[in-house]
């Protein structure tokens, strides 16, 4: 009998499992696959998501994986364009995009150094019910037999389309759809740091330095251009970095070599799900998912992740019913996640509506709010703060925007 099973042991899964052994609870973590093992992903942690690393001891095997430091960001959205870096959170100067086969391994193992029991290659069947309260999960390992384990809590941590969510049958209740596929790959021969540029035309490149000396260029368009898209990658990210900026389309043309398959990346639709329940919770993009125009999934996993496991606990212990503390962890996850979320899909579909045009347009003309901006980006300023009716009419005026190209509220 565990106190605790956990569905699914990359970041959200490994993050939450770890932390809850170091509280002392015997602790199950399943995955379908194997470790180290390559998932589509962003790679990017932001500084608030390195925070949450370097709190619980494991920034430092990040940096020593050879994955590189990025001091220096490049935004563009058409012909707005915002370059520099925010102040330090917690003396973390830098953000790092590593490799997930580096990453999820040393969470892992980061899990299995706490105590926790990781089973691989276990694919989960069916959970186990009992008068409405989940109690356990079955499955295999394997080619092997039909296994059942249980707890007094599951949680599901295995993605946008949880089986464990599923079983329970979690309903959303906010949704707004994906706006664009993604391609990218890993290359060699360039050295760009970080750029994150939007075009004219719906259509976007990004590139950020990874392990092994190797850039990852990823290029983004909207749905209905995917089947085109994919008959031939190389010619359409080619195509695209030339025209959002043909200096790099140039370099990517003479200098740069693929040197591993495409992943694409078609997204479900963006949702807040129903996280929890008699005998289960879901964290991670179970429960909550975005685009990955903000590149939020890493450091969000690992913020919620760590509410995740302080209510369990609360619950566990006994110093507050289970239910209560599960809600908790829900409405504080949904209140402060709220404003990525509206930020994250109102500009993933590539294009900026007026109010974002106002207000970034204004912030690239004043050192001080782009400061601020990138102190956005890292986790450092709250978006409440950022994006005030108070602090956009001081930028304004600042700058000197005309009254009428002037936008206070989203709505």
């Amino acid at each position: 009998m565990y106190d605790v099973i956990v569905v699914g042991a990359r970041v959200s899964g490994s993050s939450v499992a770890m932390l809850l052994a170091r509280k002392g609870y015997r602790v199950l973590a399943v995955d379908r696959t194997t470790f180290p093992s390559d998932t589509v992903s962003t790679h990017y942690i932001h500084q608030a998501g390195l925070s949450r690393l370097q709190d619980w001891g494991l920034l430092d095997k990040v940096i020593e994986s050879g994955c590189p430091p990025i001091r220096h960001l490049n935004f563009s959205y058409t012909d707005i364009s915002l370059d520099g870096f925010a102040d330090p959170i917690d003396g973390i100067d830098a953000v790092y995009c590593p490799r997930r086969t580096v990453l999820d391994s040393i969470l892992v193992d980061g899990a299995r150094e706490a105590g926790v029991e990781v089973i691989e290659n276990f694919t989960v069947d069916e959970l186990v019910i009992s008068d409405g309260v989940v109690r356990g999960i079955r499955g295999h390992e394997g080619d092997g037999p039909e296994q059942e384990f249980r707890s007094s809590i599951v949680i599901g941590a295995d993605g946008a389309n949880s089986t464990v969510a599923n079983k329970v049958g979690a309903d959303i209740y906010r949704t707004s759809p994906g706006g664009c596929f993604i391609y990218y790959s890993y290359y060699s021969g360039i050295d760009w740091g970080m750029q994150h540029r939007t075009g004219f035309g719906e259509q976007q490149f990004a590139s950020w330095p990874t392990n092994d000396g190797l850039s990852l260029v990823a290029v983004m368009r909207k749905r209905d251009r995917f089947r085109d898209f994919r008959a031939d990658p190389d010619g359409g990210v080619q195509e695209i970095v030339d025209a959002v900026d043909p200096k790099y389309g140039e370099e990517l043309r003479d200098s740069a070599v693929r040197e591993e398959p495409f992943r694409p990346m078609l997204y479900p639709d963006n949702f807040y799900r129903r996280s929890f329940g008699p005998g289960w919770a879901l964290v991670g993009d179970a429960g909550y998912h975005k685009d990955p125009f903000t590149g939020w999934g890493i450091t969000d996993s690992f913020k919620y992740a760590e509410l995740l496991s302080e209510r369990v606990h609360e619950g566990l212990s006994g110093s507050r019913p289970m239910t209560a503390a599960l809600e908790d962890y829900q409405n504080t996850r949904d209140e402060q996640s709220a404003g990525t979320y509206e930020l994250t899909t109102s500009i993933s579909d590539l294009k900026l509506t007026p109010y974002y045009d106002s207000v970034f347009r204004a912030a690239s003309k004043s050192p001080e709010y782009t400061k601020k901006f990138f102190g956005l980006i890292a986790g450092g300023i709250p978006g409440e703060e950022f994006f005030s009716p108070a602090n956009l009419a001081d930028l304004y005026a600042e700058v000197n925007l005309p009254h009428g190209d002037r936008h206070l509220t989203s709505a």
